[in-house]
């Protein structure tokens, strides 16, 4: 009977110890959630200022104290984006660039990789620290030899005078090579002993294994392209041929005069088709970025 007696109060004690650890990993979880509900609201508040003044009347964009939400909605600032500018034709030409530069760098970026993980050659190693050297040369530094080869080629104010130079970027093949490091050899033996070609081996064996990190290197460069500002005002002179940054500094006005609240208006929507990648793109964010720096 003792036995029993000590059994439940030991069981007791056990189950307090237990209650004292939740509350205190639940005041824990709540501090942290609280913190980072804090941390979310700042990083968002530069958007959600966008997205409230772009819904303002222009004379409340410049009130004074600053209100955080907009009194008179005012969804014509939207309007006059498309009114002012070809918006559509501007966000056409953006996507079919940003498309056309990501399909074209994934498929030279996958099989570059594929050579310099699963093909042995003479100074493998040396000639890929050699190629991502080129990180270090920033893009205003070979902006003027790209000018000329482009004019030489006929490609000034075309859209192919801003996607072939982007096809190629060393830090995508930097990133699904590293991911084919990760892969085992025997892979690729088993697939050879049963008769498969080097091709067959890299489209149906080893890039469906790499695919976060061409998942991660297709966001990246579709954003990057996407805001691009500088090598469209280099290369484009046609006002029809514009993209969507560029296309945009019209609704500034002459000296910085324009319609705040349209401009704001059009920051917005120009944020839709990134964020929907962004969106598509993001659970393999943390998978493809850590396996990128798995091995080298």
């Amino acid at each position: 009977m003792s036995s029993d007696v000590q059994l439940a109060s030991v069981y007791t004690e056990e189950q307090k110890e237990i209650r004292i650890g939740v509350r205190r990993r639940s005041a824990g979880s709540y501090v942290l959630d609280a913190s980072l509900l804090v941390l979310s609201f700042l990083m968002l508040s530069p958007f959600l200022w966008i997205i409230s003044t772009s819904l303002r009347l222009p004379k409340d964009s410049f009130s004074l104290p600053p209100a955080i939400f907009p009194t008179d909605f005012n969804f014509n600032n939207y309007a006059e984006v498309f009114n002012r500018v070809p918006f559509a034709d501007f966000i056409g030409n953006s996507l079919k660039i940003s498309l056309l530069i990501v399909v074209g760098h994934i498929f030279i970026s996958s099989m570059a990789a594929f050579a310099f993980s699963r093909i042995s050659f003479p100074g493998r190693n040396l000639i890929f620290i050699i190629f991502l050297a080129g990180l270090m040369i920033p893009g205003q530094v070979t902006i003027i030899p790209q000018f000329i080869l482009i004019s030489r080629l006929g490609l000034i104010d075309t859209h192919w005078a801003l996607i072939l130079p982007a096809l190629i970027n060393p830090l995508g093949i930097f990133m699904i090579r590293q991911m084919m490091m990760t892969i085992s050899s025997t892979y690729d033996e088993a697939a050879y002993m049963d008769g498969a070609s080097r091709m067959w081996v890299f489209l149906k064996v080893i890039l469906p294994m790499v695919f976060p990190a061409i998942a991660v290197t297709s966001v990246m460069t579709f954003i990057a392209n996407w805001n691009d500002f500088f090598r469209p005002l280099i290369f484009l002179n046609t006002f029809e041929k514009m993209t969507l940054p560029l296309g945009m500094t019209v609704l500034t006005g002459t000296f910085g005069s324009g319609n705040l609240s349209a401009i704001l208006a059009g920051v917005t929507l120009s944020l839709v088709v990134p964020l929907l990648f962004y969106i598509f793109g993001q659970k393999y964010l943390v998978e493809g970025i850590t396996a990128g720096g798995l091995k080298l």
